[in-house]
Formats: C-alpha cells, structure tokens, sequence
C-alpha cells in the first residue's frame, strides 16, 4: 500500500513564482518515493508526494505567510486494492 500526500497552497497576489521556487528548495527526509509538483491558475501550488508503508510520510512545512493568501491545505489519502 501507498499513502499519498497532497499540499496545496495558493500564493498572495504575484508571488506564485517566489511561493513555486519555495516550494521547490524544501528538501523532504526521508525522501519519498515520488514527488510530483502542479501549478493552477490563480498561483496555486500543489504537491503530492507518495510515501511506501515502511516509510513515514513527511509533511511539507508552511511556506512563509508573506507568501500566502490564505492557509495552506493538506489531505493524505491511502491507496485502496483495485
């Protein structure tokens, strides 16, 4: 099994490069096995990383609040036998 966690933010008005490029430098250890990175319209910035049982998901940090137009939102998901 997998857990997925997904870390969305949306950035304070033209700071969506300054809020991606923050995102971006935070190192995650242990690594997981996956870290995909979206951007969306209105500078939103999405993370989902994957995580294998054995490892403990790590959760990414709040981004400084001069960076942010409102709270960051945070969802872990577990994969589910098909």
């Amino acid at each position: 099994m997998t857990t997925a966690l997904m870390w969305e933010a949306r950035a304070a008005d033209g700071r969506g490069p300054e809020l991606l490029a923050w995102v971006r430098a935070q190192p995650l250890a242990p690594a997981p096995a996956r870290r995909d990175t979206y951007t969306a319209a209105a500078d939103r910035v999405l993370v989902v990383t994957h995580w294998d049982d054995a490892a403990a998901p790590v959760e990414l940090p709040d981004p400084p609040a001069e960076l942010l137009h409102r709270p960051v939102h945070r969802w872990r998901f577990r994969q589910v036998e098909s």
